[in-house]
């Protein structure tokens, strides 16, 4: 009987990771698990000595996790790329988002805008302070924790305006996704995969690092709202 791999992974890749662990599972006949937190917690477990075998975070922090040799440095590799989009509560007006001067004004007309950590709330931030709008806005950004998705804060009630990657955002009961930022305001977050330096089967996890750059898996990856990794993302 094939043992499974372990994996751990960010909240972003959770959706995409589930139907392709089914996928090798069905029609590779390898057992796959993965394991999904906050990208910061996830690297934090890494350190403190986890075991996996695979690990899929956003590229800088898995690179990171390499140089420190946690991560099996020749398997390191980008795989997919998520937009980062905005929500509403469902219900609410959806304001317009084709132009900067379109997302300046949401921003400027919301009472709360929730937020994630990792590399999208980060992504976010440093937008929010180009646009010149860090001071104005200061008091109505609400980070969700680790792991909570910033739409829930939607349907809660405590944001009327959110940001965080499709992947995260589609199908949340009470959350409508508005569509990627306009223009060159846009939010592209990399995701990268690698062996654990910790695991037990790396020549199987090395396998399954190649089934997820596959055809097949850019496919599924798709559906989830991300795209495979393109030259121009390199």
């Amino acid at each position: 009987m094939n043992q499974e791999i372990s994996g751990l992974s960010s909240m972003a890749t959770r959706p995409v990771l589930a139907d392709l662990s089914e996928h090798l599972r069905h029609s590779c006949g390898i057992p796959v698990r993965f394991e999904s937190a906050g990208g910061v917690e996830v690297a934090r477990r890494v350190r403190e000595g986890t075991e996996a075998d695979l690990l899929v975070l956003a590229a800088g922090a898995l690179a990171e996790l390499a140089e420190e040799g946690l991560v099996l440095t020749d398997t390191a590799r980008p795989l997919w790329v998520s937009q980062v989009v905005a929500a509403v509560p469902d219900g609410a007006p959806a304001p317009a988002l084709d132009s900067e001067a379109d997302l300046r004004a949401a921003l400027l007309s919301a009472t709360a805008v929730a937020y994630s950590t990792g590399p999208s709330g980060t992504a976010l931030l440093a937008l929010i302070t180009r646009l010149g709008l860090a001071s104005t806005l200061a008091d109505r950004l609400v980070q969700a924790p680790p792991g909570v998705p910033a739409g829930s804060l939607l349907s809660a009630g405590r944001a009327d305006l959110a940001f965080q990657q499709r992947s995260e955002l589609t199908g949340l009961p009470g959350v409508l996704v508005l569509g990627p930022l306009p223009g060159d305001t846009a939010i592209d977050s990399v995701f990268s995969a690698g062996v654990l330096a910790s695991s037990g089967q790396p020549g199987r996890a090395r396998e399954v690092l190649d089934l997820l750059g596959s055809d097949a898996a850019s496919e599924i990856a798709r559906a989830k709202g991300m795209r495979a990794i393109g030259p121009e993302n390199l």
